[in-house]
């Protein structure tokens, strides 16, 4: 299979024998049909860190039949190809590592080289106390999710109708550049860009409950993937090997396991803007927040006014 592309743009062409998407990801890719005239499986299988023993995830591998047109005799039985075990990390990246963008005249790569805002944030699993120690999760608490400690709590009316009316109290706007060192809390709390500020953002991965991936989703943009690696990210070092010359455009990037990704883009689409980790259980657990883009000058660089027939939430 040859990857030529995912989330909508172009790469280089990439080929490997099976391809790990995560969830909230989609990729282009060609298939040649030369091989003899057969019956040949396609196989898909869950990429899962949990401990199999536990049942956490479905670990039964789906089948589907690539079939050649003609007057033949099949094989029989049909060989599956080979896939890694549910919870190879190492094999689970290797099409990230190896995703570049096309940069070429026709698709040129705009990835910003001196950010103006940068940002470090965790992306990790928690959990929280409840009365009498009566929820199901470890010791009676409850399992909650955060970035940089702050479990998102959604609000009672939407923050894009509280920013274009000006109605406080709905949010808060001073989500932090970095981690708090501080248990996990509660809170509507968002990040205010200017317009077409650059940003950088570093997602780190935590261990504090369970080390795992996180598939994080931006809503309204796409974004150069110009880094990543396992263990903690190395501010002084792991810079110096960003790729900073042809890296992939994408919408949705997964933090590998205990690992760290960084991304960059131009803010320069106003409005609110959700990002979340695209795992269904963590983004209801709290891994999310948004971003408010400033309007630009320019009438076509401001938010539009809803429409007058748009129903109430």
């Amino acid at each position: 299979m040859t990857v030529v592309g995912t989330d909508g743009s172009y790469t280089k062409p990439l080929t490997r024998d099976y391809i790990t998407i995560y969830p909230g990801q989609t990729y282009d890719v060609l298939l040649e049909a030369n091989q003899h005239p057969d019956h040949y499986y396609m196989a898909a299988k869950t990429y899962s860190i949990a401990p199999a023993a536990r049942n956490f995830f479905d670990n039964t591998t789906t089948t589907a039949i690539v079939q050649y047109r003609g007057y033949y005799t099949p094989s029989s039985p049909l060989s599956l190809p080979y896939l890694p075990t549910y919870n190879d990390t190492n094999a689970s990246v290797q099409v990230m590592a190896g995703l570049r963008s096309l940069a070429d005249a026709e698709h040129p790569c705009n990835v910003p080289l001196s950010p103006s805002t940068k940002l470090i944030y965790t992306v990790g699993m928690n959990s929280y106390l409840c009365p009498n120690n009566s929820c199901a999760g470890p010791n009676g608490t409850r399992f909650s999710a955060s970035i940089n400690n702050i479990s998102f709590q959604f609000p009672t009316i939407d923050i894009l109708q509280a920013y274009y009316y000006n109605i406080s109290g709905v949010y808060g706007d001073k989500f932090p550049s970095v981690p708090e060192l501080v248990v996990s809390k509660n809170g509507t709390e968002v990040r205010v860009l200017k317009y077409n500020s650059t940003v950088e953002i570093v997602f780190q991965g935590t261990n504090l409950i369970a080390g795992t991936h996180h598939p994080m989703h931006l809503h309204g943009y796409s974004f150069y993937v110009v880094g990543w690696g396992f263990g903690n990210f190395d501010k002084d070092k792991d810079p110096l090997r960003y790729n900073l010359v042809d890296p992939p455009l994408q919408s949705t990037i997964s933090v590998p396991t205990k690992g760290w990704a960084a991304i960059r883009f131009e803010a320069s689409n106003p409005g609110v803007w959700f990002m979340h980790c695209h795992v269904e259980r963590h983004q209801t657990w709290g891994m999310d927040t948004a971003f408010i883009v400033k309007n630009g000058k320019h009438p076509e660089a401001q938010v539009l006014p809803p429409p007058s027939d748009m129903p109430p939430c």
